[in-house]
């Protein structure tokens, strides 16, 4: 039996218990009766939290079409409201159904194009955790006003969860500038809110475990997601306020950010001098977490390694890489330039560097300054690969 079509009566429901204690003990039947009584309670009240929060996390990922289905639902009569579940009737009405409707069409399209998603999913940072805290509160009808606060809350921070895990996942999508994945992501979200919607209809209580989990699981990778969602909007911001040209001249700095100084300045224990300092974000390394914004130092002590500096969760970070029998090249990519930092032959650690498009010119300084370094020819990688190719 769905959450939707709970008995009518709470104390219709408690008869047939009582019925079949009346024979019995009367002490035990009346312990029977207030168990099953309070118990009934119970679960009746986690219900409605349940269905409550669980429209408000599918809210979080699409408000449209979660208002769109329910409506639809409830007006054609394909689900039939309990009396505590009356006011959710509000949805059925045919102006609610044409307006989300509308509003789901356009989202439809919005929502599978790269850059105009995370657009949309911006200016939805405020509406889809209201409309979940409202679609919570009409669920509850019109308790105190008290609780009508506190779960206005509750559903308004997991409209929130919900949104931000979506908009953090769209935009390391948009990295790519293929518009398959981001295709492939809108249905999967599009078909994941009409699975919730039926998991709330017909288990709440399972929707809610569920919900809770991926709550937890949500504040555990939070740090990390948070870092990848500022990493990528710096990114797309630089590239359009800064169009790369590689044929501008550029000279590697040599003086670090007033935050990263200290950093450097407690693990140079020998007293190296900085050869250059280059602001970059960290990608995939060895013991050198993602998406951390901090520079590069080289010295001139120390030709063959270089260290990366930052700040983690508000703490110093440093660590050293090896250039020892390394490769440097420069990657270009859609929102970034890439430093790559691998082993010439056997396994190793690989590095990865990610510089804003308008630093090309910079990038490619590093690599030819890290080359003259290692004795390494500029040319070394190209004569390799035509070593490595088939005679034509």
């Amino acid at each position: 039996m769905s959450a939707f079509c709970k008995v009518r009566d709470r104390e219709d429901a408690l008869a047939s218990t009582r019925d079949a204690c009346a024979t019995q003990n009367p002490r035990i039947g009346c312990r029977v009766t207030f168990t099953a009584d309070g118990a009934y309670f119970v679960v009746e009240k986690l219900d409605l939290l349940a269905v409550a929060l669980g429209l408000a996390a599918l809210a979080g990922i699409n408000l449209y079409l979660t208002v769109f289905v329910t409506g639809l639902a409830i007006h054609f009569h394909w689900i039939t409201l309990a009396p505590q579940y009356q006011s959710l009737e509000v949805l059925g009405n045919p102006w609610i159904i044409t307006i989300s409707g509308i509003l789901y069409f356009l989202e439809f399209f919005a929502d599978k194009i790269p850059w105009i998603d995370s657009a949309w999913d911006a200016v939805h940072t405020v509406i889809r955790p209201i409309g979940g805290a409202l679609l919570a509160i009409q669920v509850l009808g019109h308790p105190s006003p008290a609780f009508t606060v506190i779960v206005a809350l509750l559903a308004g921070g997991t409209s929130l969860v919900a949104h931000t895990a979506k908009a953090a996942t769209r935009l390391a999508t948009n990295t790519s500038p293929e518009p398959f994945s981001n295709i492939g992501l809108s249905l999967g979200e599009d078909a994941a809110v009409l699975g919730g919607l039926a998991l709330v209809h017909f288990n709440p209580l399972l929707a809610l475990l569920i919900l809770v989990l991926g709550i937890a699981a949500f504040f555990y990778f939070a740090p990390k997601i948070l870092r990848a969602m500022k990493a990528k909007s710096w990114l797309a911001w630089k590239k359009l306020n800064g169009p790369a040209d590689r044929g501008t001249p550029s000279e590697l700095p040599i003086a670090l950010p007033a935050r990263l100084a200290s950093v450097f300045s407690r693990e140079n224990v020998l007293g190296e001098t900085i050869a250059w300092a280059v602001p970059c974000i960290s990608g995939r390394g060895r013991r050198i977490p993602p998406n951390l914004f901090g520079a590069l130092v080289a010295t001139n002590e120390e030709p063959r390694k270089l260290m990366f500096v930052a700040s983690k969760n508000g703490r110093p970070f440093a660590a050293t890489i090896e250039l020892e029998g390394s490769i440097v090249t420069h990657e270009p990519r859609f929102l970034s330039e890439n430093l790559v930092i691998f082993p010439a032959a056997g396994k190793g650690p690989k590095y990865l560097f990610v510089f804003p498009r308008s630093h090309a010119a910079l990038v490619e300084r590093i690599v030819g300054y890290l080359r003259e370094r290692l004795g390494e020819p500029v040319l070394q990688e190209q004569v390799a690969l035509e070593s490595a190719s088939p005679a034509g």
